[in-house]
């Protein structure tokens, strides 16, 4: 179900989720370099379903969002999930480039930031991933701040993740989220989490221990006109985390390699999530997997609370 919203742009609801509009079903979106970035093929297609899966068990339909060909795609049939798992030379998209993917009819992943705009321009209130971009180490003098944190200050998403990823500067990141007036409640806990650990070391801005009590405080930030998104952090479940001190060697190493081989802008991420897959023997990958799973579901059971 294709609808033209000027001759450049169309937006492509799949048949699942344009069911669930037309119904008033709950929506949870979901990013797309997780798929194409993220992890090889067969593992990133075997992901894809399993969080999509995760989503219809709690009572919400997924929305994978991503570019394809020039079309926005809120949602993917079977054949479309399978052909972005397995498709080489996708563009990684955020707020800077969404447009040019659409526009110069290309194919794009999109990032949280990409994935947060698709989701509001289809009236989508909640979206899951795994950690969120932030402050990059360093970022006083690389200035390296992911667009996200922007994008949560202006868009009205609930984004359910794991934290900051550890590789980031998680204390600078806070500081930003604090000061663009972004809510940043952690479940269950009262220790931000950071990403493949349970903690940060941190104390978390706020706390909520239900999806009901998520509900409410997004309804009530409504009812006062405050807009924005609102960032939930959800711990990964403890049987899989890594612990902090045991990731900070892996994450510091590397770091030097990355400065070793010059790595920057974009290519940062995925270079440090690759080498921390090689020095923990892919137990990084399979935590990844188990807190994406666990963001899924606790996002769609927000969504259905917001129905309520």
């Amino acid at each position: 179900m294709t609808q033209p919203i000027s001759p450049l742009l169309k937006i492509a609801y799949s048949k699942e989720v344009a069911s669930a509009k037309q119904r008033g079903a709950p929506l949870v979106a979901l990013e797309s370099t997780i798929i194409t970035h993220g992890m090889p093929y067969p593992g990133n297609i075997e992901m894809a379903r399993s969080v999509e899966a995760i989503i219809r068990e709690q009572g919400a339909v997924p929305a994978t969002i991503a570019v394809i060909h020039g079309t926005l795609h809120i949602g993917l049939e079977t054949g479309e999930l399978e052909q972005l798992a397995k498709a080489t030379d996708v563009m990684k998209v955020s707020r800077a480039d969404l447009a040019f993917a659409i526009a110069e009819r290309r194919t794009g992943a999109t990032t949280v930031a990409a994935t947060m705009i698709a989701a509001a321009r289809a009236g989508i209130r909640v979206f899951a991933t795994g950690g969120i971009g932030g402050v990059h180490r360093g970022a006083e003098e690389s200035f390296d701040i992911s667009a996200d944190l922007e994008e949560l200050a202006r868009t009205g998403v609930i984004v359910v993740c794991a934290g900051a990823k550890a590789i980031l500067d998680i204390p600078k990141t806070l500081e930003v989220l604090e000061t663009r007036g972004v809510p940043v409640v952690t479940y269950e806990s009262e220790e931000f989490p950071a990403f493949w650990s349970r903690s940060s070391g941190l104390r978390s801005p706020l706390s909520l221990n239900s999806p009901a009590a998520i509900a409410n405080f997004q309804a009530t930030r409504e009812q006062l006109g405050i807009d924005g998104g609102m960032l939930i952090a959800n711990p990964v479940p403890e049987a899989d985390e890594i612990p902090r001190e045991e990731m900070e060697i892996y994450i510091e190493r590397a770091l030097d390699s990355a400065e070793r081989d010059e790595v920057t802008g974009k290519a940062v991420t995925p270079y440090l999530l690759s080498t921390i897959f090689d020095l923990t023997d892919g137990q990084s990958l399979k935590t990844n997997i188990a807190l994406v799973e666990n963001n899924a579901r606790l996002a769609a059971e927000i969504a259905v609370a917001l129905d309520e």
